[in-house]
């Protein structure tokens, strides 16, 4: 179930967070909750996945079950739209666009986040990227949309080159986007990460 961690009356902002796959969204709670410390007037959820993961445990949007870089494009193409309409209802739902939408994914959810930043209509004007990668780099950068990387120097799941080619990417297209590389982080959020996550939201 999605955990709605702060829901004002009139809230003037949106940030949606995205677990990894066989994760929930308890799972990213903390995270959430620090930005609400600082966000105050935004409607802040951490959304569940809606497929229960083939690994054994929580939920995913794709099966990462024999993934190579050569499937996963079609894999998160296609579950996008499931994603794009899950954004869209909770913009609906606090009464925001995507001017005032902030995705932030963990690991497959920030491929999703990202995936849905570079789609023909993007659903968010910031994405934070914690260990998580594009399925395939853009070939076009979307207009007003900031992208921010934070990654573990030392992950063992989505290898921290993925963020800097991204980025590096991006800047050739010309977007917004920074990068931090956590010295020493593996696969995770630590208080470095979400030091940088709080820079950013």
């Amino acid at each position: 179930m999605t955990v709605i961690l702060q829901a004002p009356a009139l809230p003037t902002e949106l940030v949606l967070l995205f677990h990894g796959v066989g994760a929930t969204p308890e799972g990213l709670a903390p995270v959430g909750q620090h930005i609400a410390a600082v966000r105050p007037s935004a409607f802040i959820a951490s959304v569940q996945s809606p497929d229960a993961s083939d690994l054994g445990g929580g939920y995913q949007w794709f099966s990462v079950r024999g993934v190579t870089e050569e499937n996963r494009p079609a894999r998160v193409q296609e579950t996008l739209p499931r994603f794009l309409e899950t954004v869209r209802a909770w913009q609906q739902r606090a009464g925001v666009g995507a001017e005032q939408t902030t995705l932030v994914g963990f690991s497959q959810g920030a491929i999703m986040s990202l995936a849905a930043a570079v789609s023909p209509q993007a659903p968010a004007s910031q994405v934070v990227s914690l260990s998580g990668r594009f399925d395939a780099l853009p070939q076009r950068a979307p207009q007003g949309v900031r992208f921010h990387f934070v990654h573990g120097t030392h992950d063992p799941v989505i290898a921290a080159s993925h963020a800097s080619e991204a980025a590096e990417r991006l800047k050739e297209l010309g977007a917004e986007v920074t990068l931090d590389l956590i010295p020493g982080l593996a696969h995770g959020v630590d208080r470095r990460a979400l030091d940088a996550v709080l820079r950013y939201v």
